[in-house]
């Protein structure tokens, strides 16, 4: 099992920056991939960006091409998300998910408590 903590949420204005961390428990982190989710306000929770377990293959939807970036240091048992060019609409709260697979999937088996990104105009 692995236990996963977001952080570095809170409030930008549009255009600006924020990068999320992701930090994972356990000592098989090396060999999952991961994800991030979000959710706004009366909306169905939405894919936002896949890594698989070496950081060799990404994935992101089309939303946040080219704005948002995923990575990770399995040293450090961290996944990260810049995410750059906020809009207002990029606002929700975020979760970071894991499963036991090395690459990308659809399906994830564990989840982060989430934190709040709030975008304001």
């Amino acid at each position: 099992q692995v236990q996963l903590v977001e952080s570095g949420g809170g409030l930008v204005q549009a255009g600006g920056s924020l990068r999320l961390s992701c930090a994972a428990s356990g000592r098989t982190f090396g060999s999952y991939a991961m994800g991030w989710f979000r959710q706004a306000p009366g909306k169905e929770r939405e894919f936002v960006a896949a890594i698989n377990w070496s950081g060799t293959n990404t994935f992101y939807a089309d939303v946040v091409k080219g704005r948002f970036a995923i990575s990770r240091d399995n040293a450090k048992n961290t996944v990260y998300l810049q995410m750059n060019s906020l809009k207002p609409e990029d606002t929700a709260v975020y979760y970071c998910a894991a499963v036991p697979r090395r690459d990308i999937r659809e399906e994830y088996d564990y989840w982060g408590q989430g934190t709040q990104v709030t975008v304001s105009s």
